[in-house]
């Protein structure tokens, strides 16, 4: 059966009441064919995720309201090996109370803080750097992630993105860790630059249809300006850890809160236009309720980079992610990037990768 995890945003909610209304559940959940594997609660942020295997979404939803009359605010289906690699379980915990009334009570979150390791791709590795096995610098990479997770405080997730996600309870840990492998890496004349760090913390269900989708896809944004000579920051996860990690200052940076504001909101913008072939500086700028000349000085300013290049950029690595898709036709994949011919994608692509997409494509294969 599906598994799936439901949030309940419950103000002032209580972890002894959250396992009162699991207990509920559990007493229900044959009547509806499910079964309640188990829950994180978070008082602080007054939010309940349980995790279910069930027949349906409708199922989940008549169980709980008919147990205790909590309706789920969301629900998704989720993979349980996926589940247990960011969250760390997928049952009760062990080191869960027992009252005297037979309830087992724990406090356990599920805010995660996630390191995204995002080296660059293997392919444009391998063309640029044709002496070197591309396995010799990805391999390299991966040793030295995987090199300081003992004793860090976190685990790796399951990820089938570009590179490598990490997830942590611990702000500061998780910062301390990026720093080892920041430093690592750096110190590897072979692995500079040739690698993007972001951390930045959320919860399993926002608004993306997947697990810890908008953390990801926020960190993912923070790599996709990031440079090698710092680690990228949110300023929830500043805000968490609060304490001095005993890293070189230059080596973390974070926007100020009003411009990590502005560059969700660029970034929502991007992912929601970036196929648009009309989508261009000036559409770009309305949508972010400045002028041109506005939007040029702050981008320019936050990013090193102009408005249409910001643009141009972001098209072509989507372009990039859908040839190793697809890998099919070019000129549909131009078109579906929302560029205005298959030659000028190729020669965008070219200027920027530095190898056409014919050669990326032959690489892939």
């Amino acid at each position: 059966m599906p598994i799936y995890m439901d949030v309940h945003i419950v103000p002032g909610v209580k972890a002894v009441d959250v396992a009162a209304a699991h207990r509920q559940d559990l007493l229900l959940q044959h009547e509806h064919g499910c079964k309640c594997m188990t829950y994180w609660i978070d008082e602080e942020r007054e939010s309940i995720f349980c995790l279910i295997e069930a027949p349906g979404k409708d199922e989940v939803i008549d169980m709980h309201n008919k147990a205790h009359g909590l309706i789920p605010n969301r629900i998704i289906e989720v993979n349980n090996n996926i589940v247990e690699s960011f969250l760390g379980r997928i049952y009760d915990p062990e080191n869960a109370v027992t009252t005297d009334d037979g309830l087992s009570v724990f406090h356990d979150p599920s805010f995660r803080v996630l390191v995204i390791i995002e080296p660059e791709d293997p392919v444009i590795l391998q063309h640029r750097y044709p002496s070197d096995d591309k396995e010799c610098f990805t391999g390299l990479i991966r040793e030295t992630i995987k090199k300081f997770i003992p004793g860090s405080g976190g685990r790796e997730a399951e990820y089938n993105g570009n590179g490598y996600i990490l997830s942590f309870t611990s702000a500061a840990k998780a910062i301390v860790y990026a720093g080892k492998v920041w430093e690592e890496l750096n110190g590897n004349p072979r692995l500079k630059s040739k690698f993007k760090i972001a951390i930045h913390g959320g919860e399993p269900l926002e608004n993306s249809s997947s697990l810890f989708g908008d953390t990801i896809l926020f960190a993912q944004h923070l790599c996709f300006i990031a440079d090698d000579s710092n680690i990228l920051l949110s300023n929830i996860v500043r805000d968490l850890a609060q304490t001095d990690t005993n890293l070189k200052k230059e080596t973390i940076h974070c926007f100020p809160p009003p411009d990590e504001i502005m560059l969700q909101q660029l970034f929502t913008i991007l992912e929601n236009n970036w196929q648009l072939p009309a989508f261009d500086v000036e559409a770009l700028a309305k949508k972010m309720a400045m002028s041109n000349s506005q939007l040029y000085r702050k981008l320019t300013s936050l990013t090193g980079k102009t408005p249409n290049e910001v643009i141009r950029n972001y098209r072509l690595c989507k372009a990039k992610d859908l040839l190793k898709k697809q890998r099919n036709n070019i000129a549909q994949v131009s078109f579906e990037a929302g560029f205005t011919s298959p030659s000028y994608f190729t020669k965008c692509f070219k200027q920027k990768f530095g190898l056409l997409p014919v050669q990326y494509l032959e690489r892939l294969n």
